[in-house]
């Protein structure tokens, strides 16, 4: 009887030494706690990347509209090559050629008497994989006719070019490439930017071909590449 008794009270003075015992505390606490730190570190992660993605778009478009703006004198398919390269350059970061298409138009006015007097697209290049098209008008819209009289761009931001001018308008459609999952941004984003620079000290804006460029060097918008 008095063995057990010894067995007992060693049994209640070990449960009680556990009870006072906080040596692996820390460890259960963050262990309960890691899974919650994973899963925000993560979504921050996802978030800035995202954040980081969107603005290297905007900077590009902007970027595309305005050293096709800069270009003087005259405009050759040698000119569009180089300001879609450049483009391609800046994207790499973000998988921009795989993933992202960008429209180049040449918007002018179309020179026709009223009624059908407007804008028009005078040509069209693009540089990208995407396989998506211009929501805002193709080359040769607006030449005849009053299609295009309030210009381009989304509704309420229509961009048109004055008499004697014209504009580059650029349009970029990218598709987010995540770097954890798309599921932490609730699914795949895909997001549009717009840019436009008005011509600068240009006397011509047909689209040359001096370097006598083949089709499969010219950015064509049937054409879609990543490089």
């Amino acid at each position: 009887m008095g063995a057990t008794m010894n067995r007992l009270n060693a049994v209640k003075r070990r449960i009680s030494d556990l009870r006072r015992d906080t040596s692996g505390l820390a460890m259960v606490e963050f262990a309960l706690a890691l899974p919650m730190f994973l899963s925000a570190s993560l979504v921050g992660a996802e978030v800035a990347n995202f954040t980081l993605a969107n603005m290297r778009a905007s900077q590009i478009a902007l970027m595309v509209a305005d050293n096709a703006g800069r270009v003087r004198t005259s405009i050759d398919e040698s000119d569009i090559n180089e300001v879609m390269i450049g483009a391609r350059l800046a994207g790499e970061g973000i998988g921009l050629g795989a993933n992202g298409r960008i429209i180049l138009s040449s918007v002018e006015p179309n020179g026709q008497t009223a009624p059908n007097t407007g804008q028009m697209i005078r040509w069209q290049r693009c540089f990208g994989a995407k396989n998506v098209s211009s929501s805002f008008g193709a080359a040769g819209d607006g030449v005849s006719d009053a299609s295009l009289v309030n210009g381009v761009g989304p509704a309420g931001r229509k961009i048109s070019a004055m008499n004697g001018a014209a504009v580059m308008f650029v349009e970029l459609v990218y598709t987010y490439r995540p770097v954890v999952s798309a599921a932490l941004l609730g699914g795949q984003k895909t997001f549009t930017y717009t840019a436009a620079y008005t011509v600068r000290e240009r006397a011509s804006n047909t689209l040359s071909n001096l370097g006598a460029l083949p089709n499969s060097q010219k950015r064509l918008c049937t054409t879609y590449s990543a490089t």
